[in-house]
């Protein structure tokens, strides 16, 4: 669910919101709310006896789980900057100065 969204919505945040910041808190938001009910869902199948995502032993901790969920949340931070960076270059490009004269 988090990989969707962060595919999803992660670059095209940072491509259309103007403000860097702006976009980043946008995506935190949506990355925060994603993350909760898909911690929800897991937490319910384990406690229904599935050892897919946690192990069966609850006083282990998941670090692999944890990895990854950073790792998704990294990269997704990473392309909300490159579609801010990937707007700004192509509004430098559109907005230089043209010469109308001709020569």
């Amino acid at each position: 669910m988090e990989l969707v969204v962060m595919i999803v919505v992660a670059f095209p945040l940072g491509y259309f919101v103007r403000d860097r910041l702006v976009a980043i808190l946008s995506y935190v938001a949506i990355h925060s709310f994603v993350f909760s009910f898909q911690n929800m869902q897991l937490t319910r199948e384990w406690v229904g006896g599935s050892t897919e995502a946690f192990p069966k032993n609850p006083k282990s901790t998941p670090w692999d789980y944890g990895v990854v969920n950073v790792a998704i949340y990294a990269v997704g931070l990473g392309l909300v900057v490159l579609g801010h960076w990937a707007a700004a270059k192509r509004q430098a490009r559109n907005s230089a100065a043209v010469n109308l004269a001709g020569r």
